[in-house]
């Protein structure tokens, strides 16, 4: 049998403010813990992870300010709360190192996308330290080099 052919991008949500304001040093990949209304929502992408963040508490690693707006037809026996606090699911090994980057180093840990893999939703999440002003202009003016660059190549 022939296979199905993907249509659209399995990207559900990008951050691009953490670029602008954190320096993101690493990736890493978790899954998260969702209700059914709220993996529907997600297919008609109804969801918002720019100003969300993560904590680390008790061992365990946890989403607060993702907002996830319930469709219309979400059941009514169901309550909907589209800012609830989501559960990340990682391993032991990589929420020693997260615990360790965040309480010694200074890190932050920021949401950066949220996608697709193999049937399940993931997110991805950077270990980021705050960007000055200062820094915040030299990669702008970096990017915008870039482009002029990009452009007298092509002609």
């Amino acid at each position: 049998m022939a296979k199905k052919k993907k249509t659209g991008s399995s990207t559900i949500a990008l951050n691009k403010k953490a670029s602008h304001d954190y320096f993101i040093d690493e990736r890493f990949e978790a899954g998260i813990a969702l209700l059914g209304w709220e993996v529907k929502s997600l297919r008609a992408g109804k969801v918002q992870i720019v100003e969300s963040y993560i904590m680390l508490k008790d061992h365990e690693a946890f989403l607060f300010g993702a907002l996830i707006t319930p469709l219309l037809s979400a059941s009514t026996h169901v309550k909907t709360e589209p800012n609830r606090t989501r559960k990340l699911l990682l391993h032991r090994h990589e929420l020693n190192r997260l615990i360790g980057a965040v309480e010694r180093k200074g890190f932050a840990l920021i949401p950066t996308a949220l996608y697709w893999k193999n049937g399940k939703v993931k997110l991805e999440l950077g270990m980021a330290r705050g960007k000055k002003a200062h820094d915040k202009r030299s990669s702008e003016k970096d990017r915008d080099w870039q482009k002029q660059k990009a452009q007298l190549l092509r002609h």
